[in-house]
């Protein structure tokens, strides 16, 4: 697997997001555009990046915390404050998501790596909140996946959804991050703008069960149901594609 950085600049600051793909594929795949939890561009979410790509996908891993951030562990007090720095910008959610996409797209297509007409998204707890903002905005998705979703609903009240494509979001029935009426919200939100969507409720599980470090309280991994996450996800891309 091959790991490039991609730098850009938003607003004075600089980021550094990756790509991560399979050098052993030859041709162009699908361009898979994911947004990480609030740790970041670190180890643990590339990892996870190299696995929803596979030998199928060039995963898009996109940096909204700035060049550097995931370098050395954050406490929980950190990770709340940046994230909710974050979440609560919609210019610079839709400004900082769009050029991390802009120069990552624009590197694979230099590499003859994607074909950018086969353009999907992930996003996995905040970072699905993140994909889905990008989503309303008009983003050139084929298929948005999100993973128990920290902030499913528009950060701006009020705000068009123009998504263009599918939805599919895997949740857990007993995620307290994101409890049930958030998600009937945004089941809601995809009927009204007649977007074509699709939820999967695990049962009992709570937040956080594609993080292999998510392991008390309200976050916790659970390796079979991350299989069956990464499992529906492609069965999702590819009735999609």
């Amino acid at each position: 697997m091959v790991e490039k950085a991609v730098r850009y600049e938003v607003g004075g600051k600089q980021y550094e997001g990756m790509l991560v793909y399979d050098d052993s594929v030859k041709g162009k795949r699908p361009a898979v555009f994911s947004q990480p939890d609030w740790k970041g561009v670190c180890e643990d979410t590339i990892a996870q990046a190299r696995e929803a790509a596979g030998k199928d996908y060039v995963v898009l891993l996109a940096d909204m915390f700035g060049l550097g951030y995931g370098a050395k562990p954050k406490t929980q007090d950190d990770l709340m404050k940046s994230s909710r720095a974050a979440r609560n910008d919609f210019a610079f959610i839709n400004a900082c998501g769009g050029k991390a996409y802009e120069a990552l797209s624009a590197e694979a297509e230099k590499l003859g790596l994607i074909d950018k007409a086969k353009t999907l998204a992930i996003g996995y707890c905040i970072g699905g909140g993140f994909a889905l903002e990008q989503a309303r905005a008009g983003a050139p998705f084929k298929a948005t996946v999100v993973f128990h979703v920290t902030m499913p609903n528009p950060v701006q009240s009020g705000t068009k959804c123009n998504i263009k494509g599918r939805v599919l979001a895997i949740h857990g029935s007993a995620d307290p991050v994101t409890p049930k009426p958030m998600i009937d919200a945004l089941e809601q939100e995809l009927t009204e703008a007649k977007v074509d969507w699709e939820l999967v409720m695990f049962g009992h599980a709570v937040h956080s069960f594609c993080d292999p470090t998510a392991n008390a309280g309200p976050t916790r991994y659970d390796a079979k149901l991350c299989r069956k996450s990464y499992a529906l996800m492609r069965e999702f891309f590819a009735e999609t594609l």
